[in-house]
C-alpha cells in the first residue's frame, strides 16, 4: 500500500571496524524511501540477530537493549498512525522529525506560489507562455499588497488560509484594486490552483474554497463591422509607423492571427496549399495547435507591400511588429484617424475574423473552428456568436425561396 510503514534495526559497521561493539540504526521505509537514525546504542555483531531486527540472549542487558528498541518501533508507528489519521503529508523525513521533535519548516502561501512561478517561467515555450506567467505575477502581487493592508502580514502559513481569507481577497480584488468580476474571478482561480496543489501535497487537509461561489459574466465581445473595416482600409496615413501598425492590425482581421502569431510569423510560415494557393501554417503559440489559414487577398497586398521592407528582410519576417504595448499605444492614433470610436486591440482583430470576415460571410464554423487554431468548436461558438446581420442575411433568403415556391 501507498503508506505502508516498514521500521527496520540493523548494526552499521564503522569505517575502518576492525573488531567490537557496531552501532545499532533504524531505517524508516514510506513508499519505497528510506531514512535512518542511529539509535544511540551498540551491539556485539556475534549477539544480533539479523532477522528480526534484535539482540539474542536473555540476559538482562539484552533485555534491557530489545525494550529501549521496542520503545524506538512503537513511537515511529505511533507517529505514522497520528499523521495517517490527520491526514497529513507523509514522508520518512517527517516521520523522524516530528520524533526528534523537529519543527517542520512552515509552508508559507507567497513562497509555494513563487516557486510554481519559477517552474513555469522555465516552461514558457514548452507549452506555456509569458502571458500565462505575467497573469501568475500579477496575482501574487495583489496577494502580497492584500496581505499587506489587510492583515499587516507580509506572508502567511496556507494551514492558516480559511474561507475568510478567501471572501475578504476577492473583496479587496473589486473594491481597492478595481477589477472587474471576471477579472476577480481569473486571480482567485490562480489562487485556487496553488491551493490544490497544497492539498493534493497534503500540506493542508481542506479547502479554503469550499462553499465560495463566483461566476464568469458573459463578456459582449467588441468586433468590428464592415463598413469600420473600410474606414481602416481606405484611410491615406501620412505618418509611416501609424500606416504600419494599421496594416499589421488590418493583417490580423483578414487572417485571425492573435499579435503574439503575428509577431512571430515568418516567411517561411507562407506556403501553398493544396489549392496552389497562399496558406498560412503556424502552430500557435498559446497553445501549440496547428493553424492553417488561406491568404484572403488583403493580407496578401499587406504582405507584399512590406516584402522588401529592411526589418522584414534581415529577420525573414512577413510583417514589421513592434511591441504589444508600442502597437496598442499607436492603435489608438489609428481610430482616431479613422473616426472609429471602439478601442482597438489585437483581441478585436481575432474577433472580427471570427465574425464579420468569416462567419458573417457564411463559413462554416468548422472551418473557422480550424483556421483559429481551436480544439474544440465550443471555444469557437463562444467566441463567435453569430451575429444579427447573418442572421437578418439567412432569413431574406428564406423569405425569397418562400415567394418563388
Amino acid at each position: 500500500m501507498k503508506n505502508n510503514l516498514s521500521v527496520l534495526f540493523y548494526l552499521k559497521k564503522p569505517k575502518n571496524y576492525q573488531s567490537g561493539p557496531m552501532p545499532i540504526y533504524m531505517r524508516i521505509t514510506l513508499s519505497g524511501a528510506p531514512k535512518e537514525l542511529s539509535i544511540g546504542r551498540a551491539c556485539e555483531p556475534k549477539k544480533w540477530n539479523n532477522k528480526v531486527g534484535r539482540v539474542s540472549g536473555r540476559d538482562e542487558a539484552s533485555k534491557n537493549l530489545n525494550a529501549y528498541i521496542d520503545t524506538f518501533r512503537i513511537k515511529i508507528e505511533d507517529i505514522h498512525l497520528k499523521l495517517l489519521r490527520s491526514d497529513s503529508e507523509l514522508s520518512p523525513e517527517i516521520i523522524l522529525n516530528t520524533f526528534l521533535g523537529k519543527k517542520e519548516k512552515p509552508h508559507l502561501l507567497l513562497e509555494i506560489f513563487q516557486e510554481h512561478n519559477d517552474k513555469l517561467e522555465a516552461l514558457i515555450g514548452k507549452g506555456f507562455t509569458k502571458g500565462t506567467l505575467t497573469k501568475y505575477n500579477t496575482t501574487m502581487k495583489h496577494l502580497k499588497a492584500f496581505m499587506k493592508l489587510r492583515f499587516r502580514i507580509s506572508d502567511i502559513e496556507i494551514k492558516e488560509i480559511e474561507y475568510y481569507f478567501i471572501t475578504e481577497f476577492d473583496f479587496y480584488l473589486r473594491s481597492t484594486c478595481s477589477c472587474a468580476n471576471n477579472s476577480a474571478i481569473k486571480h482567485l482561480k490562480n489562487l485556487g490552483k496553488i491551493l490544490r496543489e497544497c492539498i493534493a501535497k497534503k500540506w493542508i487537509s481542506h479547502d479554503p474554497f469550499a462553499g465560495h461561489k463566483n461566476k464568469l459574466k458573459k463578456v459582449e465581445r467588441v468586433k468590428l463591422s464592415e463598413d469600420e473595416l473600410s474606414l481602416l482600409y481606405d484611410k491615406e496615413i501620412s505618418n509611416a509607423r501609424i500606416c504600419q501598425v494599421r496594416d499589421v492590425f488590418l493583417f490580423c482581421c483578414y487572417t485571425g492571427l492573435s499579435f503574439i502569431d503575428v509577431l512571430k510569423l515568418s516567411r517561411s510560415d507562407i506556403q501553398n496549399g493544396m489549392d496552389g494557393k497562399q496558406w498560412i501554417f503556424i502552430k500557435r503559440q498559446k497553445t501549440a495547435v496547428a493553424s492553417h489559414v488561406p491568404l484572403l487577398p488583403i493580407a496578401i497586398e499587406i504582405m507584399e507591400k512590406y516584402s522588401e521592407h529592411a526589418d522584414c528582410m534581415v529577420n525573414e519576417k512577413v510583417l514589421p511588429v513592434s511591441s504589444n504595448q508600442k502597437m496598442n499605444a499607436y492603435l489608438k492614433e489609428v481610430a482616431d484617424l479613422c473616426g472609429i470610436e471602439k478601442l482597438l486591440t489585437f483581441h478585436i482583430a481575432r474577433h472580427t475574423f471570427a465574425t464579420t470576415v468569416t462567419l458573417g460571410q457564411g463559413v462554416p464554423i468548422e472551418s473557422v473552428s480550424k483556421m483559429l487554431g481551436h480544439t474544440d468548436i465550443r471555444t469557437t461558438q463562444i467566441y463567435a456568436k453569430v451575429m444579427d446581420t447573418k442572421v437578418g442575411s439567412d432569413m431574406d433568403k428564406l423569405r425569397k425561396k418562400m415567394h418563388t415556391a
